[in-house]
């Protein structure tokens, strides 16, 4: 007897290992906007969870961002329902204007899977990202100056969100979602020029391809993978070494720090400046430079400006985050 089709015994397997280690009897719920990943994730989910002792449900958001999404919305749960998936959630959602368009959206879709996971006891949130995404997320935050742990982008596990579909390319999760006999809505933002996103996914990348050759979005995936590997690491040296030099939650000590190297020192006083209030969206890899340079170039300075009104001083061999005055 043949087994499915190989796009789809692909997503299926990947579904399956990261389902694998749930409890019995766990929920895991789907994210799905109705475009082709995610409802080749449900499909996926809806023939895995039985099989692994598990239930499946699925949660649509709707932002509110187009003429007919309420409509939409209804339709994707039908099929969500329809392949078996319980329970089923349509949730409507005031998208707000903070971090931009793409980034307001973001914000209200994970504060409403967060409500949807928490009243439905859900063990494991789904989300339909490929490893193009992944790749297109290096490429916006590499045009960033991000750092390693910005680079790494997203990771297959981060709490109860899971993305069984990182290591899989978007043509091979397309297909899966047409062999499952999935008609996907394509949503217009997706190749709107006004967003950065699809700018990258179809100029950026495919001129990369252009003057490359292929396997870019592969190779910018792999490095993602290679950085989160890196990034946990410093991240477990910082930790060490925060019990060491921490002076209380918005003080290091200088000489502690001096010894470190520079990855991990500014680690930490990123960790001090967040701690004293600085935001995050605004606390640059400048200002985090600016202190280290009270660690390693010390000259008298009076004080460092750091965003949310607060500054950093070096005083009695403590490098000190405290609010503007």
């Amino acid at each position: 007897m043949s087994g499915p089709p190989p796009p789809v015994a692909l997503v299926r397997a990947a579904v399956r290992r990261a389902l694998d280690g749930l409890p019995a009897g766990a929920l895991a719920l789907v994210a799905c906007s109705g475009g082709p990943d995610s409802l080749a994730l449900a499909g996926a989910a809806a023939f895995v969870a039985p099989r692994l002792g598990l239930r499946a449900g699925g949660v649509t958001v709707d932002h509110g961002l187009q003429e007919g999404s309420a409509e939409r919305a209804d339709a994707v749960a039908a099929v969500l329902g329809g392949l078996g998936l319980d329970p089923v959630e349509r949730i409507a959602v005031a998208v707000g204007t903070v971090g931009g368009p793409e980034g307001a959206a973001r914000t209200a879709r994970y504060a409403a899977l967060e409500k949807a996971a928490d009243a439905h006891g859900a063990s494991a949130v789904l989300l339909g990202h490929t490893r193009d995404d992944q790749a297109e997320t290096v490429l916006l935050r590499l045009a960033r100056g991000s750092g390693a742990r910005s680079l790494a982008a997203m990771s297959p596990r981060s709490g109860r969100y899971l993305r069984p579909l990182l290591e899989l390319d978007r043509r091979t999760v397309h297909a899966a979602a047409g062999l499952m006999g999935l008609d996907p809505w394509s949503d217009p933002h997706n190749a709107d020029p006004a967003y950065a996103r699809s700018r990258v996914r179809h100029d950026a990348l495919p001129a990369l391809e252009r003057v490359l050759g292929p396997g870019v979005a592969e190779a910018l995936a792999r490095t993602a993978t290679l950085l989160r590997d890196d990034a946990d690491a410093l991240d477990e040296w910082a930790d060490r070494a925060e019990r060491q030099a921490g002076r209380g939650p918005t003080a290091l000590d200088a000489a502690e720090l001096a010894a470190l190297p520079r990855a991990v020192r500014t680690r930490l006083l990123r960790r001090v400046a967040l701690a004293a209030g600085c935001p995050a969206g605004a606390l640059t890899a400048g200002h985090v430079f600016a202190l280290d340079r009270l660690v390693t170039d010390w000259r008298g300075q009076a004080h460092v400006d750091l965003p949310g009104a607060r500054r950093g001083r070096r005083t009695d061999g403590r490098i000190v985050v405290s609010a503007d005055s």
